[in-house]
């Protein structure tokens, strides 16, 4: 049965779930992603797994202690957004991350979770069964605030802060402080001192990007290379178009096209032929005028200008065009 003992234990708790579901919906745009381009990207399911098996062991703690509806909801809501964030990326990884993050929820999400469970019971009864699994609770829980240390480190190393984004470290932080006080009120060890440590290191995140990324800006800033100007001048030039037409450029010319054709007997006469090239030459003389620069030439196979049925000509003959 729920009972409020206090409006404060009341009041952090409802800030609690406020804030940890916004913490459990950061990694939602990755997620959408991922489903749109069908592929993880190289990301890696351990937090997530590692998040559901969390969650998991503080809402088995909830019941046992009993008065910590607070505690039990925000731990569902956790479960289930971080299993639908690995049910994601099962389906778009590869199959060896597949096989990996299948082999880790059997291993520690079911076999870690059922010997905990198991060990617990058997091993101690009443309240010392309650001492047992919460101190098994802050140990999980201090690991997982520790595990940013690893980053910490990148940052020392490489004075940069690209790995460690400031606003995670402050939700996280904030997230901590509140849990914090929950336990504080409630008078709960085992909620009050993992917070602790992840609002210490928390502070310690923030503290180190505040630092380095004045640093990374300082020799950004003097790396930056110097603005030379241009000794290029800039003038505006004005194009005006010229409404001419082709035919004031090159006046149409009429070309007639001569060819050999066969006489009644199936052959070509010497006479027509030899008339036929004396008007081709008249007309190209005609065409060309007197002067030694004519237009261009262009050669047109008789052979493909026949139109329409009948035998093909196969005199080829060149013809003067103007283009």
């Amino acid at each position: 049965m729920f009972t409020i003992h206090n409006p404060w234990v009341f009041a952090f708790g409802i800030l609690g779930n406020i804030i940890s579901f916004m913490v459990f919906l950061a990694p939602l745009p990755t997620f959408i992603r991922v489903y749109k381009k069908k592929s993880t990207e190289g990301f890696q399911s351990v937090p997530y797994v590692v998040a559901i098996f969390s969650a998991m062991l503080w809402i088995y703690y909830a019941m046992l202690k009993g008065n910590s509806v607070l505690l039990i909801t925000i731990n569902i809501a956790g479960v289930i957004i971080e299993t639908i964030y690995v049910a994601i990326f099962i389906t778009y990884a590869p199959r060896q991350a597949r096989i990996s993050t299948l082999k880790l929820l059997m291993l520690l999400n079911f076999g870690g979770f059922c010997g905990i469970i198991l060990l617990c019971h058997y091993l101690a009864k009443g309240q010392a069964r309650l001492q047992l699994y919460g101190w098994i609770c802050v140990a999980f829980s201090i690991s997982v605030f520790v595990a940013p240390l690893s980053v910490i480190r990148t940052v020392i190393r490489t004075k940069s802060v690209e790995y460690m984004p400031f606003n995670l470290s402050c939700c996280l932080t904030l997230t901590a402080t509140v849990w914090f006080f929950y336990g504080f009120v409630q008078k709960d060890l085992y909620v009050t001192l993992p917070n602790v440590v992840g609002f210490i290191f928390g502070i310690a995140q923030m503290t180190l990007y505040l630092v380095y990324s004045r640093k990374y800006g300082k020799e950004a800033e003097k790396q930056k290379l110097p603005e030379v100007a241009s000794p290029v001048k800039q003038e505006t030039i004005e194009i005006h178009t010229i409404n001419n037409k082709t035919e004031d450029i090159i006046p149409p010319q009429e070309i007639e096209v001569v060819i050999a054709t066969k006489n009644e007997h199936g052959d070509y006469s010497d006479e027509e032929v030899g008339s036929n090239n004396k008007e081709l030459k008249a007309q190209q003389d005609s065409f060309n005028g007197p002067s030694s620069q004519g237009p261009a030439t262009c050669n047109v196979d008789a052979e493909k200008m026949g139109c329409g049925p009948g035998p093909a000509p196969i005199v080829p003959l060149v013809v003067q065009c103007a283009v």
